[in-house]
């Protein structure tokens, strides 16, 4: 089947809440009015990213109203949205909600919070504890979080779970200038991104966000690359943007015939020798 999607590649505004879900709304009308079957937003939409000591006060649990006002819009287009989570034990999460036909279809929790350079999520959030791939209407789909993506086992899981889609949305920081002036964590993304459709015979659907905060620029530059690892299409760097294309699954089909990669994994191996591992490594 084919779909349209598009890349809300925004700007938060540090920890205000309202600000940000009007801009998001005003997003997701245009979205609609140009007939967008989903759109996805970046990591942390709704708040920013360094939000460190007021994550209590800008988190949002499942039955507030601005999930809610969102849910309605996801009656007319597929939302992903970067929020922080509270959930009833009181814990907060590094969360991306799937909203679609009025209902959370998903929910994932960022697993993998890093703790080195400028980056210190660990100490006010709470790490996911799930990787799921999960069904929508447009087929099998899977989110993964900023630094989830850079730990290859966590895609190699969504892959096996028989994501068609891979959704990565990030904060991105600018970090590292190469010889060609472009960041080397731009550089770094734009593999990571290629190589995990190429392998794998997925979409990888990456939306990254923009703006500074605390003095650090987020670089932007969301994409999707098609199961061949070619680029479909590609936001702008370092400012706002909204992109949109048309997917379908016939590539996917296509590729996956060329390169039977997933059809040939030895997934009881995989399992055998990771025990192996365990064990070896934790259990002496």
């Amino acid at each position: 089947m084919k779909f349209s999607v598009a890349l809300a590649q925004v700007s938060p505004a540090l920890g205000n809440l309202e600000k940000n879900v009007e801009k998001c709304e005003r997003i997701i009308e245009q979205a609609i009015r140009d007939r967008i079957d989903l759109i996805i937003f970046p990591e942390l939409t709704l708040t920013g990213y360094f939000i460190k000591d007021i994550v209590a006060s800008v988190a949002i649990t499942q039955e507030n109203p601005i999930l809610k006002k969102f849910l309605r819009y996801s009656n007319r287009v597929s939302i992903v949205i970067g929020a922080v989570e509270e959930t009833p034990d009181f814990k907060f999460y590094n969360a991306a909600f799937y909203l679609e036909n009025g209902e959370i279809v998903h929910v994932h929790r960022k697993v993998y919070l890093p703790t080195y350079g400028l980056f210190d999520e660990h100490r006010y959030l709470a790490s996911g504890n799930r990787i799921r791939a999960f069904d929508t209407k447009f087929g099998r789909m899977a989110i993964l979080i900023c630094e989830d993506l850079w730990h290859p086992t966590a895609v190699a899981i969504t892959a096996l779970d028989g994501a068609h889609y891979l959704i990565g949305i990030s904060c991105s920081p600018g970090r590292g200038i190469e010889a060609s002036d472009r960041l080397g964590s731009s550089i770094t993304w734009e593999r990571l991104n290629r190589t995990y459709a190429q392998i794998y015979s997925i979409y990888v659907l990456y939306c990254n966000r923009t703006g500074f905060e605390d003095g650090i620029n987020f670089w932007g530059g969301s994409e999707i690359i098609s199961p061949s690892g070619d680029q479909v299409i590609k936001a702008m760097y370092l400012q706002e943007d909204f992109i949109h294309t048309t997917l379908s699954d016939r590539v996917i089909r296509r590729e996956r015939i060329i390169t039977p990669l997933i059809r040939d994994e030895q997934l009881h191996l995989t399992i055998q020798e990771l025990e192996r591992i365990y064990r070896e490594r934790f259990e002496d």
